[in-house]
């Protein structure tokens, strides 16, 4: 991947952010708190101070599908690639900087407190991109049997650890209600649950550089 096109998609991620940050401080500031405090929708009537914050946010949400289609034709590509030149796919590690999208998952508090909307836990998921840092630095690295070997027990690592905190969060918020609400139960479990997903991609990765960086040093002092 272009390093020019990951500076573009991570200075529109920033840029969608820091237009999103400052419509909520103009819609605190400005217009008494309308769609940023709680309020109740089914009585909402346009004003044309409002036009900030429903124009960012529709900005956010199209940047983030536009980001999630590029990602899966981007995976597409490369998966293909990979077939056909026996190699790691080549990309950029500063993608990993897409890894700073899971603070998002910050926003599911205040979405929750306006709407009791819980969407935006799930980005939490994107803390599992820093691992795109260390897939970066095995760019078009030959797969020998020992690699696909190392990149098998990465995986299979990093799924262990990944459903152990799976298993622990049903068994700890499966005894009954957090705090006295299912509502923060379903809370905590979405955000465990995303968490579990994002370590798991990561930890893929960084186990995979780890065991071919070792063994490359053991060749070395062979």
């Amino acid at each position: 991947m272009k390093a020019n096109k990951v500076k573009w998609v991570i200075a529109g991620g920033v840029l969608c952010v820091l237009l999103l940050l400052l419509s909520v401080w103009y819609a605190a500031t400005f217009n008494g708190g309308r769609l940023v405090e709680p309020m109740d929708f089914s009585t909402y009537t346009f004003q044309i101070r409002d036009l900030p914050m429903l124009c960012s946010t529709a900005l956010f949400t199209l940047y983030v599908l536009g980001l999630a289609v590029w990602l899966v034709r981007w995976v597409l590509k490369s998966r293909r690639v990979v077939r056909e030149a026996n190699t790691t796919r080549s990309i950029s590690p500063k993608l990993g900087f897409l890894g700073f999208l899971g603070f998002l998952g910050f926003l599911g508090f205040w979405s929750y407190g306006m709407s009791r909307d819980v969407t935006p836990f799930i980005f939490f998921t994107f803390f599992g991109f820093f691992g795109f840092f260390y897939e970066g630095k095995l760019s078009n690295t030959f797969m020998d049997e020992r690699f696909r070997e190392n990149a098998v027990r990465a995986q299979l690592t990093a799924m262990r650890v990944s459903f152990a905190i799976i298993f622990l969060t049903l068994i700890v918020l499966g005894r009954g209600a957090l705090l006295g609400s299912l509502e923060y139960t379903l809370i905590a479990v979405l955000i465990l649950l995303s968490l579990s997903v994002a370590l798991a991609l990561f930890l893929s990765e960084y186990l995979l550089y780890r065991y071919d960086h070792d063994d490359q040093i053991e060749e070395g002092d062979e």
